[in-house]
């Protein structure tokens, strides 16, 4: 029993130090529309609104893969962008490396990281025909 409880009881701080923000850091929520076309290397544009601070940013978001990726979709994501100190941490070129695919439709997920340390976790639907095994770039910059 004592030992079952000092693994809980270690589960839990180490759950707290991995998903705990530094003091100083805030989140925001993102929404995003993003359509995209490939065959090999593909590109993609999209935008969206982050919520930070009480109030809407719209952005366009440019995104670039490259490796195995045929197809055509369009995503509708949500989800937050944490990790941020200011607003402007949020623009920049994040990077993703990831395997997905839609057939008619489906849900989804990414999770994307910039320069700045900020992370942002998307979910949502996806529409069309697409199957991807790539490096992906995006660049997210404020209208």
């Amino acid at each position: 029993m004592r030992n079952r409880t000092l693994k809980l009881a270690l589960l839990a701080i180490l759950t707290l130090t991995v998903f705990a923000l530094p003091a100083n850091a805030k989140m925001g929520s993102v929404r995003v529309v993003f359509t995209k076309a490939a065959l090999v290397a593909g590109g993609g544009v999209g935008r969206g609104v982050l919520t930070f601070d009480g109030r809407d940013h719209p952005f366009r978001v440019y995104g670039l893969s490259v490796g195995v990726t045929i197809g055509a979709s369009i995503a509708r994501l949500t989800g937050r962008a944490s990790y941020l100190h200011q607003l402007s941490d949020f623009e920049g070129d994040y990077s993703s490396v990831g395997v997905g695919g839609a057939l008619g439709g489906g849900v989804g997920g990414v999770q994307l990281k910039n320069e700045k340390g900020v992370i942002i976790t998307l979910h949502g639907v996806r529409a069309g025909v697409e199957f991807a095994a790539n490096l992906s770039g995006i660049r997210i910059a404020f209208d």
